[in-house]
């Protein structure tokens, strides 16, 4: 039996962790407005997202949301987003 086939086979005294059972919705909670995550996005997607605001369809700009899926704010750059980040309290989650 290889690592890989250990991995996926299902044991009937394997447990599942109980975080692997909470909705995205109760998941997203645990961090509520701790956490945070930066994604970059197009201005076209940011343009649907934010009707009052113009954004060029064809730049990358990095967004900032919460765990629940708050936008926090909008930058043209990293730089701009680890500055503002600079002085705030929350946990910068990394997407996978």
């Amino acid at each position: 039996m290889t690592m890989m086939d250990r991995r996926n086979s299902a044991s009937p005294d394997q447990t599942v962790h109980p975080l692997k059972l909470l909705t995205r919705a109760q998941f997203a909670a645990l961090g509520g407005s701790a956490v945070a995550y930066v994604r970059p996005v197009s201005g076209l997607v940011l343009s649907n997202m934010i009707s009052d605001a113009e954004f060029d369809a064809t730049e990358f700009y990095q967004l900032v949301m919460s765990a629940d899926g708050t936008p926090l704010m909008v930058a043209d750059t990293e730089d701009a987003v680890t500055e503002w980040l600079g002085d705030k309290s929350l946990g910068l989650a990394t997407l996978h």
